[in-house]
């Protein structure tokens, strides 16, 4: 199988030539062009589109956000934010992320002898090259007999959202959940396909654009009501029959991490109480089956609608399968959730 066509987009030479040298020293991928401006980047993807863009945040003319946006509504591929201290950018990260970055990691640094962080940027260029071939590659990011529900708990948390996102979510988990306070019996589960190193800013950032406590999920950890609860793992997210949320990493060879269709199914097989299943934007297939596996067990699932998705990706393949019994636009969601569940604005 070929290797990856690269585009890197960074205005610090160094920088940009450090990123070359990893690329170039797989004997496997190709840097299709190097980009010193975020404009510059938008063109160049225009007019010779890569699989995949090496992207930094702080660029003249466009930075990295912009030319993230510019470039998955013109001429929409995978893009990889690297950039010197992605803790250090938390909200350009997630604005990156929000307008159709796949994921981030730090820039590799030139030392004598030593590429420091080449291992772990090709790591995440091979996880994007999975997601990229398993869908298709830069098409795929063009913009039942159901079993009664059974009985509710008797008592705490008696209804469970479950939401799953990819490309494009953090900033659409934000929009479905600002300005609510979902009701005690009420837990939210957020699966995002986010690094596990960065799954505890993106909790963090989170809480800073909702009225609710948002905290990151561990091990052993039981639902909690009113509270937005995010996986922060790279292994997946289960829920068992005694209402416990963990970590497994089986499906090991599974692209997508942590996986929406495993904590979809989890909740088909073992939730009692109501529940919602919210497929978000994203690229691939994850969280369709699962959501259909939802909607056989009796629980309403919605997905997200192509107009207002960063990449539909994820909720077309829900759309094909017919695991959505509601296709909404992202401004209705929220409202809609809110009508259903109650809770306080």
């Amino acid at each position: 199988m070929n290797g990856l066509k690269i585009g890197i987009a960074n205005d610090v030479a160094m920088a940009a030539e450090a990123l070359r040298r990893v690329v170039a020293g797989t004997r496997q991928h190709e840097v299709l062009w190097i980009a010193r401006t975020g404009l510059e980047a938008v063109r160049m993807c225009a007019e010779r589109r890569p699989d995949l863009i090496l992207m930094d945040l702080n660029m003249p003319e466009l930075d990295g956000v912009e030319a993230t946006r510019r470039i998955m509504e013109e001429s929409p591929c995978a893009i990889l934010v690297v950039t010197g201290r992605p803790q250090d950018s938390v909200n350009q990260v997630f604005r990156a992320l929000g307008a159709g970055a796949l994921d981030v990691t730090a820039t590799p640094i030139l030392v004598p002898g030593h590429n420091e962080g080449g291992a772990q940027l090709l790591a995440k260029i091979r996880t994007m090259e999975k997601l990229i071939r398993h869908s298709g590659g830069s098409q795929g990011m063009s913009p039942r007999s159901a079993t009664p529900p059974a009985e509710r708990p008797e008592s705490g948390v008696r209804t469970l959202l479950a939401i799953g996102a990819s490309t494009g979510g953090p900033v659409a988990v934000a929009r479905i959940l600002a300005g609510w306070q979902a009701p005690a019996d009420c837990a939210v589960v957020v699966v995002q396909h986010i690094d596990e190193n960065f799954a505890d800013h993106f909790a963090r950032w989170l809480a800073d654009q909702l009225a609710m406590p948002v905290r990151a999920i561990e091990h052993g950890d039981e639902l909690m009501g009113g509270t937005v609860m995010i996986a922060k793992s790279n292994d997946h997210l289960v829920l068992d029959e005694k209402r416990h949320l963990g970590y497994d990493a089986v499906p090991k060879d599974y692209a997508y991490r942590p996986s929406v269709d495993v904590f979809f199914r989890c909740v088909a097989q073992h939730w009692r109480g109501d529940a919602t299943g919210i497929l978000l934007t994203g690229m691939g297939r994850d969280g369709a089956e699962g959501l259909l596996a939802m909607r056989r067990a009796g629980k309403t699932t919605v997905a997200q609608d192509q107009a207002t998705s960063a990449v539909y990706g994820m909720p077309r393949a829900a759309a094909e399968l017919d695991a959505a019994q509601l296709v909404l636009p992202l401004e209705k969601i929220g409202p809609f959730l809110r009508s259903t569940t109650g809770g306080r604005f």
